[in-house]
């Protein structure tokens, strides 16, 4: 498993937020029975950077929470047979591991969310992680029974990790 985390920004969190993307990373994929090694990476950013990519790749000129760029299509959420026909595509040729795709965080985000759901900036941050990685699973949630899915899979993930809404984590 390869987890490569550049952070473009400070990083004022009270917690080792290294260490706890590679956890989540792995609840994740443990959770929807990823049966490949790896590699993801999680980029740190400030607003003005979240703002500048969301326009450039979405045409949408806001700063917003989290960015996902999946490499897999798949046919259906979490389907993972299909990553043996997409080939040396996506897989890195020097480590063998299946390449999932970017995540791109706010770190401004994640502090200004947490304040205003009242809960723990861990939790804010672990929730984003966990969302992204879902879209690197294929889920989404633009109808609202692909969102009530993606909203099972994200609770019973950080409920698995004990990182709870509204509490501190």
């Amino acid at each position: 498993m390869t987890i490569n985390i550049i952070c473009e920004t400070k990083v004022p969190f009270r917690f080792h937020y290294k260490k706890l993307a590679q956890t989540v990373i792995m609840a994740a994929m443990d959770a929807e029975g990823f049966p490949y090694e790896a590699e993801v990476n999680l980029t740190l950013v400030d607003n003005e950077r979240i703002r500048k990519i969301n326009a450039d790749f979405r045409q949408i000129d806001r700063a917003t929470d989290v960015l996902s760029f999946p490499l897999i299509a798949y046919e259906e959420p979490g389907d993972f047979a299909g990553i043996e026909m997409a080939g040396d595509e996506v897989i890195n040729p020097d480590t063998e591991e299946v390449m999932l795709g970017d995540i791109v965080i706010s770190v401004d985000k994640v502090l200004e969310q947490a304040r205003e759901y009242g809960h723990s900036e861990k939790r804010e941050y672990a929730f984003l992680i966990v969302h992204s990685m879902l879209h690197l699973f294929g889920y989404d949630h633009m109808e609202s029974e692909e969102a009530a899915v993606m909203e099972q899979h994200q609770k019973q993930i950080l409920d698995g990790l004990k990182i709870y809404r509204g509490g501190e984590a």
